[in-house]
């Protein structure tokens, strides 16, 4: 199994993009945080913004949609050019259906809990996602502290897929550093999502090394 670094460009200099994203190019994927001030109390970018990132990426989009109606919204954004688009269970009407439209489009497909979500209701339907991120912060702010009694539903999370056979990652979202990465990969994460450990390093590019070399010490 490989480990997955997805820095968060929500920390990052948007009057100087391209150069914010040269800055990760060395890791997996660019981690899109598009919020609507309605399923969260802020408010970043929609689509037009997502389509200009991808543009001038040097690595693959991961969008993650805390947003009101997903079930209308979420297609504009594999439109847009993400590679991978999640969607908030609290947020959807039909998670399935959403799930086989993303990925009938050609994108990964994502499902996000929050971390009062029970992840149980989902572990019946696994095969319909490409991945599954367990929230380990409340979704909308940056630079949160990471919640460590999340980890029970990761381990949770892992096991089903573990027992399924299926090719699912588990990602994990916020407050993710060198010092609670280790945590989230011994309970089975193998995608990270880090922001303000990232873009506030000197040495983005060591800084994500550091953090894939941490997590890879613990995989299953």
């Amino acid at each position: 199994m490989g480990i997955r670094i997805s820095p968060s460009i929500l920390n990052c200099d948007f009057s100087q993009l391209t150069a914010e994203l040269d800055k990760i190019s060395n890791a997996d994927w660019a981690h899109v945080d598009v919020m609507d001030n309605h399923f969260v109390p802020n408010l970043t970018m929609g689509a037009p913004i997502v389509e200009a990132i991808s543009r001038v990426s040097p690595i693959p989009i991961d969008t993650h949609l805390m947003i009101e109606d997903p079930d209308r919204w979420a297609p504009t954004f594999v439109e847009a050019g993400a590679q991978s688009v999640t969607f908030h269970a609290e947020a959807t009407q039909a998670p399935l259906r959403l799930a086989r439209e993303l990925r009938a489009m050609g994108a990964r497909a994502g499902l996000a809990v929050k971390p009062a979500t029970a992840i149980e209701p989902y572990l019946e339907i696994l095969d319909e996602f490409d991945m599954i991120l367990i929230m380990t912060v409340e979704p909308g702010f940056g630079g949160q502290s990471f919640i460590k009694s999340m980890m029970p539903k990761v381990e949770r999370t892992c096991e089903a897929v573990r027992k399924s056979g299926l090719d699912v990652w588990i990602q994990v979202d916020g407050g993710v550093s060198r010092s609670t990465i280790e945590h989230a990969a011994k309970a089975g994460a193998d995608t990270f999502v880090a922001g303000s450990a990232v873009y506030r390093s000197p040495d983005t590019h060591a800084e994500i090394d550091a953090l894939r070399s941490l997590a890879s010490a613990h995989v299953h």
